[in-house]
């Protein structure tokens, strides 16, 4: 092997030697999820492949079909008038109806006022809807995610007070995974059990 060969493999193994010392404390294969999602990936492959991720969706066109999602606020608002209250009893009726779901409202706002105070105003409007809910006899627990998505998402894309922008959205998230339908993910039963708005206020 000449001089210069054994040179540029010293080198060549010199630099990843250097290389690996600079990333020790990485775990293998950090490259190929540098943004942590991997684990995401796999818990959404599991639950395309046990029923899960689909019965969720059809679960969620079924309640968005069937029931109102969206309830609106007075401007600067986060009180329920009768028109909301009535919404969230629909929606309370569809979700005691289907113990094994999860649910999570979202709340907005309109693009008035700064980013951070409309942050807080779209939390305090999901709380309202959500604790509505819960005196309607639905668990917190499964109301689990509280969010606030402030001015983030407009319906409509002005600047002025709009009352389509103001509002808490109801969405189903997912199912409760120590319920026993879900355990012996009899996902189909739970998707297509009947479903009817008697008694309705």
């Amino acid at each position: 092997m000449s001089r210069r060969a054994f040179a540029g493999g010293a080198m060549v193994a010199l630099t990843l030697g250097l290389t690996a010392c600079g990333t020790v404390n990485r775990p293998l294969g950090h490259h190929l999820d540098p943004d942590g999602g991997f684990g995401d990936a796999t818990r959404n492959n599991i639950a395309f492949h046990t029923g899960e991720l689909q019965y969720g969706e059809i679960l969620g066109e079924r309640f968005a079909n069937e029931v109102p999602t969206t309830i609106n606020f007075a401007f600067n608002s986060a009180t329920l008038d009768e028109n909301a209250r009535a919404i969230l009893r629909q929606q309370a009726r569809f979700i005691r109806h289907f113990p094994e779901v999860r649910f999570s409202v979202y709340g907005h706002t309109d693009l008035v006022g700064s980013q951070a105070y409309n942050q807080r105003l779209g939390l305090r409007r999901a709380r309202a809807a959500v604790n509505y809910l819960v005196s309607q006899g639905i668990d917190r627990s499964r109301l689990e995610a509280l969010v606030s998505l402030g001015e983030t998402q407009p319906i409509v894309a002005t600047q002025e007070r709009e009352l389509r922008n103001r509002r808490t959205v109801t969405e189903v998230t997912g199912f409760v995974q120590s319920h026993p339908m879900v355990l012996d993910g009899e996902y189909a039963r739970i998707i297509y059990r009947a479903y009817t708005g008697a008694g309705e206020d």
